[in-house]
């Protein structure tokens, strides 16, 4: 429903029509002029802050030039009311506000066009383009941001002049200065944005941008390609494999499909190419990839699958007992590489079409930032030996498109769950971080995340007011400095690629700084660290964003409670003790049979009753009973500890490259030997043409 005071905001505005009505009726000029003023400075507020509410005021068509259209009106009423309908000034407003609207449609036609002409066919990141071809300045931000906002705005000056003169009775002087500066200014507003429609101020043409890009694939020659496709919400998915491609010895390339990706995208210095086009894809020159890695079983993967001198790889974007890990889709590739022999059994169990001999084991690279556990020694009064209260992190999963009860235990099991850790006695701390999708499907969910967020925020409010807990001030302040210290560099650092006016900019100018690059990872490293100095270590916290990221939270926590998800694997790296509900009621072992993830997981049921075992665990590691389980569980998942998992998956990527390559050589000495063709058409079946069939083009769109 948006904050308080967008909801303030709108109501005033939405009131205000009204009230100014009457106030043409009485009529009375200052009243009109009065509640005119809060309308204006209400919508104002609203598109400030970005307020969903004007979306849904323009569903009820009641959008933004249609409040400005009734405000005129009613500022036409209000002079009929009061007798100037025979008066020059009358009929200067009215066809002041008819020109003025006849304004609005080369203004919006000129924005359109800008807007348009300046899309990239293709966008991209650390890519020099800049030595390629001639990319202009965007217009100045102030012309584009918010500018049918801007342009309707300019009517405020008329209104202003028009109510000066019927409020005073007077010559219409001031009401024509405002009419005329409406106009001019309106008309300026025009002729400003006329130069970014044609000439030097437009980039070039489509097919100039792709040769540019095939001139620098043609020198960097690209060896191994992520390849993703997906919503914003799932730019989380890509996010989780850069670290990986900028450690990889092959020379990387990601190429995205959607333009909300790469707005979405973290800072990285591998190359970036963003296509949405399929037909552009084709036109790429990948001819020197031999490895595609796919992230997500989408269905534009069909545009670079259908490339047949570089092998595919799924390695998805996390390793769980759910039934995606198992997709049928996964069998169109050449190889699926999992983390372990967890995974190479449940396709097996599956039967999904997906070969044994198809399946490599290449760890999980992301979790080097998870730090074994040690245990947490007891102390007098129940808490950790140093002093620390023990931390048990609650990080549930979404509810899923299907509905099936058994995804996520927010709904039914998330309250009990939160209630008994906060009520627990030893005392631990609760950190509570839910799924970024939590609540997007079902209204259920989002009720009980907000109710579970209530309980947390309650119990840390009772313990901040319990004299058994206290805190280093001192100590906090300092992390409190220390963060604001850190912000302040980071947003200097970021302000650059923050400020790019639009995509053509940022294509251009769009290539990340090395030491940049390490002083932000550097930073955010630091951040975090006074992040978790900034308040109580026992102070029971709700954790959502990007900040913390999850694995920070597994590194301060001493166990955690989760669901059948990737989270729950990735937390095996710790060697921490965990709970996982059976939020399905299939039973403990029939859950165990399932889902191989919770073979050395305390089985919560629904009520949580079970709860008490995994606090055992942590109070007192020598009698954790699952603690050698863990330790297996780890190994059958994610793999050995050495070879280091980059290392295993730089092994396989330089595998599979070899393979492409021996495809690759012996199609040519097939094709040059065996039946006259030129070897040169073996090029030609891959993304380097210039132009693509209307067979070609039926592919894409079926795919």
């Amino acid at each position: 429903m948006g904050s308080a005071a967008e909801l303030t905001a709108a109501a005033l505005m939405i009131l205000g029509f009204p009230a100014l009505m009457l106030a043409a009726i009485v009529p009375s000029v200052p009243a009109f002029a009065a509640v005119a003023a809060v309308t204006y400075l209400a919508d104002h507020y609203l598109h400030r802050k970005g307020s969903y509410l004007i979306n849904r005021l323009s569903k009820i068509r009641a959008g933004l030039s249609i409040r400005f259209l009734i405000r005129q009106l009613l500022l036409i009423l209000l002079l009929a009311r009061l007798s100037h309908a025979d008066d020059l000034i009358f009929y200067g407003a009215v066809a002041c506000f008819i020109a003025f609207y006849g304004l609005q449609a080369p203004h919006g036609a000129l924005v359109t066009l800008i807007r348009n002409r300046r899309r990239m066919p293709v966008a991209t990141r650390n890519i020099d383009l800049k030595s390629r071809i001639r990319i202009p300045d965007a217009p100045s931000r102030g012309l584009l941001h918010r500018s049918a906002e801007k342009m309707l705005h300019l009517d405020v000056f008329a209104m202003i002049g028009i109510l000066v003169s019927a409020g005073q009775d007077s010559p219409a002087t001031p009401g024509f200065a405002g009419i005329g500066l409406t106009i001019a200014l309106g008309v300026l507003y025009v002729l400003v944005l006329v130069p970014y429609v044609r000439g030097r101020k437009i980039p070039p043409k489509a097919d100039v941008v792709l040769a540019a890009v095939d001139d620098w694939l043609a020198g960097y020659k690209p060896e191994t390609v992520l390849y993703f496709s997906g919503s914003k919400d799932s730019a989380y998915q890509v996010n989780m494999w850069l670290e990986t491609m900028e450690q990889l010895e092959s020379r990387p390339l990601i190429i995205l499909r959607e333009r909300a990706i790469l707005s979405s995208l973290a800072p990285t210095t591998v190359p970036v190419i963003c296509v949405p086009g399929g037909v552009h894809l084709m036109n790429l020159d990948l001819s020197t990839v031999r490895v595609a890695l796919y992230a997500a079983n989408v269905g534009k993967n069909i545009h670079l699958l259908r490339v047949p001198t570089m092998k595919h790889v799924f390695i998805g974007h996390g390793d769980s007992d759910k039934l995606a890990s198992v997709n049928p889709y996964s069998k169109v590739y050449d190889e699926v590489w999992t983390a372990g022999r967890a995974g190479r059994d449940r396709y097996a169990i599956a039967d999904v079409g997906v070969r044994d001999d198809d399946i490599v084991e290449v760890g999980r690279p992301q979790l080097a930032p998870i730090q074994t556990w040690q245990g947490v020694s007891e102390g007098p009064g129940g808490g950790a030996a140093d002093g620390r209260v023990p931390t048990v992190l609650y990080a549930p999963t979404w509810e899923g498109w299907d509905g099936n009860p058994g995804n996520t235990s927010i709904v039914l099991a998330g309250e009990n769950i939160v209630k008994k850790l906060v009520a627990a006695d030893p005392p631990v701390r609760v950190l509570y971080k839910p799924h970024p999708f939590t609540g997007t499907v079902s209204k259920r969910a989002a009720a009980a995340h907000q109710r579970i967020t209530a309980l947390v925020e309650k119990a840390a409010a009772r313990r901040a007011a319990d004299s058994r807990f206290t805190a280093d001030g001192k100590a906090m302040a300092q992390a409190k400095a220390d963060l604001a210290r850190i912000e302040a560099r980071l947003a200097q650092l970021t302000a650059a690629g923050d400020d790019k006016a639009d995509e053509a900019e940022a294509t251009r100018d769009g290539v990340v700084d090395p030491a940049r690059h390490e002083e932000i990872a550097r930073l955010r490293a630091e951040w975090n660290d006074a992040y978790w100095r900034s308040f109580p270590s026992y102070e029971h916290r709700v954790i959502t964003g990007a900040e913390p990221r999850l694995y920070d939270c597994f590194n301060v926590s001493d166990a955690m409670v989760s669901d059948i998800s990737s989270v729950v694997s990735d937390f095996i790296a710790s060697g921490k003790p965990y709970a996982v509900t059976d939020s399905g009621e299939l039973g403990h072992e029939e859950f165990k049979r399932q889902n191989t993830a919770v073979r050395a997981a305390v089985i919560l049921s629904n009520d949580a009753r079970e709860l008490g075992g995994l606090l055992d665990a942590v109070r007192d590691p020598s009698a954790d009973p699952l603690r050698e389980a863990r330790k297996e569980l780890k190994r059958y998942l994610l793999g050995p500890d050495e070879p280091k998992s980059i290392d295993q998956f730089n092994a396989a990527v330089a595998d599979l490259a070899l393979k492409a390559e021996a495809r690759n050589v012996g199609q040519q000495s097939r094709l040059a030997g065996g039946n006259g063709t030129d070897p040169a058409q073996l090029t030609n079946a891959v993304p380097g043409q210039r132009t693509a069939s209307a067979g070609d083009t039926e592919e894409l769109n079926a795919g």
